[in-house]
Order: structure tokens, then C-alpha cells, then sequence
């Protein structure tokens, strides 16, 4: 019987670049000056497989963008200035230069939008971007935030029309309120509570990322991934948990799907669901099905389930799961996820659920230094970050109303 040796070549691609070729692209784009600052905070975290976008019409913070492609939209139009809190401007500076964002878009797999909605740009731009992602035939996840509904009803009117647009543009929308943020700051400092905010997209990220591009045993396919976040559309729920001890499995997939900041939106009804665990080597199948278990329990009879398991024996004894439903019907009494970080992945499993069996398969206030350091980490401009108010933040020379 011959023999071959592989050459590390297929008809003639050398074998690093076929691999490059055949991994899925993520891409994140902020869109504002909101979306801009989130990116701004994935990239400080060092998530791999991923390409960062920033997206403004505010030239001035288009300079403080960490992001290795930007794009000023509207440059005829804002002249570099901003929109002044005008969404029909943001979406007309948008459109004056789709041509710039497609370009940047092109090749996607994967798109993630993020920006706060009640401005200028990020509401008016953020449709554009979404649909010129879809047209691109990426796969589109827009994750944004509505600002506190004690701020201006110009502002709150704005951020509904917007999401609402947005939501014909994309295949899953995630919705944080800020008012969520009073839930977390019970617990913590009022920049921790900011923090969690950035937390949701950059673990949503980092969590699919670890499931399509992580090295491992066996990896979840994209197509799966696409299935369910595309084909069950709408609503969106993202979280993460963690859990200790004996009973670990279930309390991290407890804490997973009931986390308090994102939008009023339960994982009941869901029919499709991702999750990721992430554990060191000692974690058990039986520990696997518990949570697994514990989590379908609460879902749609019939969801479908795609499991990626990242094993990372720093951990040691603790387990976090971190789970994406989708295809919500958007009741009224549930709660929309945050994510909570993964570890770097050492070695990834992926399973997928059928039925019951499992089966390996491919009062907001702020002291002085507290505001200026809010400051330090969130530059104001257009579309601030998480549209912080007025009075616990110093003046910056802006309008609260831009």
C-alpha cells in the first residue's frame, strides 16, 4: 500500500495560512462615543481572535480609540464635530460612508455592535453598521445600553426608536438599562457597577470566541453556532456564573442565568442555547450533566443546546459556565444576562445536548476622586460611556442633552 506524507501544503496554500483561512473572523465594532470606550476596555483585556472596529463622528475621540481600524463616518457632514445628540445625523454620517464600513466589514463571520443608545451617533449609526454586517453575510449580535430614566425623555424617546430600529437590523440583541447598575452597586463601588456594563460584551465575546476559535479536542463548528443565534433570532440573554464546592456544577449555572443587569428578559421559552464551561481537569461528566441539566430545566422543551468545555486547572476548585440563549420571546418577568470573564483556554471540549443525553460532538453619587477617576477610565464624548449623568461626573464643557 503507498504512503503519503503530508507536505504541509494543499494544492499549493502553505498549511498556516490554510488554517488562518479556515478559522471564524470576529469582529467588534463600537459605534459612538460609548461603543468606543467598550471597545477601548475589550482591548485592555487581550482577547485573541478578535479584530477591533471604532466607528465616530466625533474626530476627537476617534484619537483615544485603542482599535487598529477606525472610521470617521460623516466627515462632510459632522466635519469632525460630533452630531450633537442628533440620532438622524449619526445615521445620515453613517450612510455618507457605508461604503468605508463595509470595506471594514468584509470577511466577517461573526459581528458584534456595541453602543449606548440616546445620543447621536451611537443610535442613529448603529442600524447602518448592523445591516451593512448582515449584507456582508456576518452573523449580527448588537449588545447596547439605555440610559437612566431619570435622565431627559428627549434622551429615553431616543434610545427606544433606536433599539427598535436596531433590533430589523441584527440577528440577537442584548439590552443593558443603566438602571440595572443601582443592582450591582448594592454589592459594589459605583465603578465596579460601571465596569460590570463592559463586562457583558467583553465575556460575550471572549466566551464565543473560546467555543469557535479556542483550541481544543474538538471544537463547536460556527455553523452551529450561526443555527442557533440566527435561526432562533430575537431577544438575547447572556450570562455567566460561578460556583464552589460540592454542588458547584448547579450553582454556577444558577448564578448564570440569573444575574441582575441586563434588560427584563428570562431564559424561560429560549430554544437556543450555548454554553461554555470552563474547569480544571478534576470537573466530572456527572458535574456536566447537573449543570447542563439544571439549565435546560428552565429552557424551551425543545431547545437546542451546544456545549464547549474549556479546561484551565487555575481554577482549581471553582467552575464557570457562561450561557447565550436565544429565540426569547421577550416576557416581561425575565432577566437578560451578564457575562462574567473566562480564562485563557488551555484545552476545549465541545458537546452537544439531545434531549437528555449528552454526547461528545463537533442612588447615584460619587466622591471627587471616585468621579475623576470615572473620568480617567471613560472619557466623555459624543454618546459618553453609559451616558453617565451629569451630577456625578465633572463638567467637560458638554451639554448633558448632546
Amino acid at each position: 500500500m503507498p504512503t503519503f506524507e503530508f507536505s504541509g501544503e494543499i494544492a499549493g496554500t502553505p498549511k498556516e495560512n490554510l488554517f488562518d483561512s479556515l478559522g471564524a473572523k470576529i469582529k467588534v465594532v463600537g459605534v459612538g462615543g460609548a461603543g468606543g470606550n467598550a471597545v477601548n476596555s475589550m482591548i485592555n483585556e487581550n482577547i485573541d481572535g478578535v479584530e477591533f472596529i471604532a466607528v465616530n463622528s466625533d474626530f476627537q475621540d476617534l484619537q483615544k480609540s485603542k482599535a487598529k481600524v477606525v472610521i470617521q463616518i460623516g466627515k462632510n457632514i459632522a466635519k469632525g464635530l460630533g452630531v450633537g445628540g442628533n440620532p438622524d445625523l449619526g445615521n445620515e454620517c453613517a450612510k455618507a460612508d457605508q461604503n468605508d464600513l463595509t470595506e471594514a466589514l468584509q470577511g466577517s463571520d461573526m459581528v458584534f455592535i456595541t453602543a449606548g443608545m440616546g445620543g447621536g451617533t451611537g443610535t442613529g449609526a448603529s442600524p447602518v453598521v448592523a445591516k451593512l454586517a448582515r449584507d456582508a453575510g456576518a452573523l449580527t449580535v448588537a449588545i447596547v445600553t439605555k440610559p437612566f430614566t431619570f435622565e431627559a425623555n428627549k434622551r429615553l424617546i431616543q434610545a427606544e426608536s433606536g433599539i427598535q430600529e436596531l433590533a430589523n437590523e441584527v440577528d440577537s440583541l442584548i439590552v443593558i438599562p443603566n438602571d440595572k447598575l443601582n443592582e450591582v452597586q448594592q454589592i459594589s463601588g459605583i465603578l465596579d457597577s460601571f465596569k460590570a456594563a463592559d463586562d457583558v460584551l467583553t465575556k460575550a465575546v471572549r466566551g464565543i470566541a473560546e467555543i469557535i476559535v479556542g483550541s481544543g479536542f474538538i471544537n463547536v463548528d460556527f455553523a452551529d453556532v450561526k443555527k442557533i443565534m440566527k435561526e432562533s433570532g430575537g431577544k438575547a440573554l447572556m450570562g455567566t456564573g460561578e460556583g464552589e464546592g460540592t454542588s458547584r456544577a448547579v450553582e454556577a449555572a444558577e448564578n448564570a442565568i440569573t444575574s441582575p443587569l441586563l434588560e427584563d428578559i428570562s431564559i424561560e421559552g429560549a430554544t437556543g442555547i450555548l454554553i461554555n464551561v470552563t474547569a480544571s481537569s478534576n470537573f466530572t461528566i456527572d458535574e456536566l450533566n447537573d449543570a447542563c441539566s439544571h439549565i435546560k430545566s428552565k429552557a424551551n422543551p425543545n431547545v437546542e443546546l451546544i456545549f464547549g468545555l474549556v479546561v484551565n486547572e487555575t481554577l482549581s476548585d471553582k467552575v464557570r459556565i457562561t450561557v447565550i440563549a436565544t429565540g426569547i420571546d421577550g416576557n416581561s418577568d425575565s432577566i437578560r444576562k451578564a457575562a462574567v470573564p473566562l480564562e485563557e483556554d488551555v484545552e476545549q471540549i465541545s458537546l452537544n445536548l439531545e434531549e437528555d443525553e449528552i454526547e461528545l460532538n463537533n442612588d447615584l453619587s460619587g466622591t471627587e476622586e471616585e468621579v475623576s477617576k470615572i473620568d480617567e477610565l471613560h472619557p466623555l464624548g459624543d454618546d459618553a460611556h453609559f451616558e453617565i449623568p451629569a451630577f456625578i461626573r465633572k463638567p467637560k464643557g458638554k451639554s448633558t442633552d448632546e
